[in-house]
């Protein structure tokens, strides 16, 4: 499977459907920019490539953003700014996407296509701890002024970035967890036969997702659905 798809990613959807999807829905519509940087990143970073959207997940919030008129947003976890391409050109040319990630040398590699993309304006990228920037935004005044929020980070830190991002997503906003199936390990135990060859990351990691899941059902600040796209995502609005 090409780019930023990986087999771990098609457990949750049969492969061959999922090879449908993409070659017959998704990659026809794929930015070439977007296109470039998967195919650079997947060569660039191998299996850590699985990082980036799939591009029926990046299609879906493209039109999500669009459908929203979202002016205004924030991502947490850039990686090679896949993601942070396709939001940037989702929005309109004066919108703005608040970008924070450690690795900035991993942000680097997807600027060039930014750039040719001519939406280099729109993104503020800052090299940073998560939290501080967070915490930094809601004492400057930023509570309940974005549109929109990505999530994609330590799986661990999910329940506190969601206390963070609530107070910064407007009300009406959508905030948006990427990998909240986790390569499907939340529905299975770790000695099932069909799941025993995956990485051992994400049983280290998989019931802090699971706890997760079970707390967004039950939080009611916000309408949620998770999705069977990608990894899985979970998209909240916030009620009040």
């Amino acid at each position: 499977m090409a780019g930023s798809s990986s087999n771990h990613k098609s457990f949750i959807v049969h492969g061959p459907i999922v090879q449908y999807i993409l070659e017959k829905t998704a990659y026809p519509k794929e930015h070439k920019q977007l296109k470039e940087l998967r195919e650079v990143t997947a060569k660039k970073y191998g299996e850590k490539s699985v990082m980036n959207l799939t591009v029926d997940e990046a299609l879906f919030l493209s039109i999500l953003l669009k459908s929203m008129n979202a002016k205004k947003t924030l991502e947490i976890g850039v990686f090679t700014g896949y993601s942070l391409l396709v939001t940037a050109l989702a929005l309109p040319d004066d919108g703005q996407v608040t970008a924070i990630d450690l690795d900035k040398e991993a942000y680097e590699t997807g600027l060039p296509f930014i750039q040719k993309a001519g939406v280099e304006h729109k993104i503020n990228f800052i090299q940073s701890d998560a939290f501080s920037v967070l915490d930094d935004l809601i004492k400057s005044g930023e509570k309940s002024s974005f549109d929109f929020i990505f999530v994609d980070a330590e799986k661990e830190d999910y329940m506190k970035f969601h206390e963070r991002v609530m107070e910064l997503v407007k009300i009406g906003g959508i905030i948006a967890y990427d990998n909240t199936l986790w390569l499907g390990s939340v529905a299975y135990e770790q000695d099932d036969e069909k799941y025993s060859g995956m990485p051992e990351f994400i049983w280290k990691t998989r019931d802090f997702v699971s706890q997760f899941n079970d707390f967004i059902v039950f939080d009611d600040r916000v309408e949620s659905s998770l999705l069977s796209i990608g990894d899985g995502l979970t998209l909240c609005r916030r009620l009040y």
